[in-house]
C-alpha cells in the first residue's frame, strides 16, 4: 500500500495513473465494499492503479468543529486502512481535512484538491457531496473533474440501505446478527489486555481486561459469544460489556473477555475480540455462587454456538 497525503499548503502528491473513490468508510460495510469493488474493476479496465481517497479526521471535526474526542466509530482509521488494502486498494490518498478546505467550493475542491492527482476515473457514491454546503455531487465532479465519474447506487436489503448509521444502531443495541449482516463480518475491537482486580480469577473464570481506544463504539451492555485473536490464534470466549454489577462494580463501561480452554500470560499483549451473539443482558446476581452458575451456563451456551 502506498499512502498518499493532501494538504492545503502542500502541494507535491503522487502523479501515477489513478482511478479512485472517495468517502469516509467508517466500517468498510457492504455498500462501501460495492464501491471499492467497482473501482478496481474500472482500473484494471482502463490500466490505472486502484485508488480510494478519504479523510482525516473525520469531516464533521472541520465542518461542525466537534470534539473530535467525543466521535465514536465502527472501525479506527488504521483498521479502515487494512481492510480497504485487503479489498484490492493499491494507493490511499488522505485528505488532511481541515476548516480551510472544508470552506472550498466544489469547483475550488476539484481544482485545487483533486486536480493534484493524475486521475483517469471517479468512483463514488449516489449520496456523495463535496465542497462547502455539500453542494457538490457525482454529477458536477463529473464536470468539474472531466473524467469518467461512475455512480454507484445503493446497496441494499430488505430494510432499505445499507449505512454506518444502521451499524452504529445495531452495535449500539447489541443486535450483532444485524451488524454482521451489514459489515459482512462480526463486529470488533482492539486493545490491549491490563490488569484488573482478578474478581474473575476468583470465581473460576479468569478473563482479559482490555484497554480499548474511546474511539470504539461500545456494544450494549451485556454478555456475548465470541472470540479473541490473539498472537495469531483465534480462540473461543464469551465477553461482558459492562459496569460488573454483582462483585466489582464500576462507573465506566469495562470490557473482559473469557477466553474457553486457554491458560497463557497475555498481559500487555494486544488482541482483538469478535462479538458474534449477544447471549443475555448484565445484571445483579444475589450471590457469588448464583453468578459462578450463571458464568458456566454461558460458557456452555459459547460452546453450543461454535460447536
Amino acid at each position: 500500500m502506498r499512502m498518499i497525503t493532501i494538504e492545503m499548503e502542500k502541494t507535491k502528491v503522487y502523479q501515477g495513473p489513478i482511478t479512485a473513490c472517495i468517502g469516509y468508510f467508517d466500517g468498510v460495510h457492504l455498500g462501501h465494499q460495492a464501491l471499492i469493488r467497482r473501482t478496481v474493476e474500472t482500473a484494471r479496465e482502463n490500466g490505472s492503479e486502484p485508488s480510494l481517497i478519504t479523510f482525516d479526521p473525520d469531516p464533521w471535526v472541520a465542518i461542525k468543529g466537534i470534539d473530535p474526542s467525543t466521535i465514536r466509530h465502527i472501525s479506527t482509521f488504521r483498521e479502515r486502512l487494512d481492510r480497504i488494502v485487503e479489498l484490492g486498494i493499491v494507493n490511499v490518498i488522505i485528505l488532511k481535512f481541515t476548516h480551510e478546505m472544508s470552506a472550498l467550493s466544489s469547483q475550488e475542491f476539484c481544482t485545487q484538491i483533486l486536480g493534484r492527482l493524475n486521475i483517469q476515473a471517479m468512483i463514488c457514491g449516489f449520496d456523495f457531496h463535496y465542497g462547502y454546503m455539500g453542494k457538490g455531487n457525482g454529477e458536477t465532479l463529473q464536470k468539474e473533474l472531466q473524467v469518467p465519474v461512475h455512480i454507484v447506487e445503493a446497496v441494499e436489503d430488505e430494510k432499505g440501505k445499507i449505512s454506518s448509521t444502521r451499524i452504529t444502531q445495531a452495535i449500539q443495541s447489541g443486535d450483532m446478527d444485524e451488524v454482521r449482516h451489514l459489515l459482512g463480518t462480526d463486529y470488533r475491537m482492539s486493545g490491549t489486555v491490563v490488569h484488573g482486580r482478578h474478581i474473575g480469577t476468583s470465581l473460576g473464570f479468569p478473563t482479559a481486561n482490555i484497554d480499548y481506544l474511546s474511539e470504539y463504539l461500545v456494544p450494549a451492555c451485556g454478555v456475548y459469544a465470541g472470540y479473541v485473536i490473539v498472537k495469531g490464534r483465534k480462540h473461543m470466549a464469551m465477553i461482558n460489556v459492562g459496569h460488573n454489577p454483582t462483585v466489582n462494580w464500576r462507573n465506566d463501561i469495562s470490557i473482559e473477555a473469557h477466553i474457553l480452554d486457554f491458560d497463557e500470560d497475555i498481559y500487555g499483549c494486544q488482541i482483538r475480540v469478535g462479538f458474534h451473539t449477544f447471549l443475555r443482558a448484565e445484571q445483579k446476581f444475589a450471590s457469588r455462587d448464583n453468578l459462578i452458575l450463571q458464568l458456566e451456563q454461558d460458557a456452555a451456551h459459547v460452546r453450543r454456538i461454535f460447536a
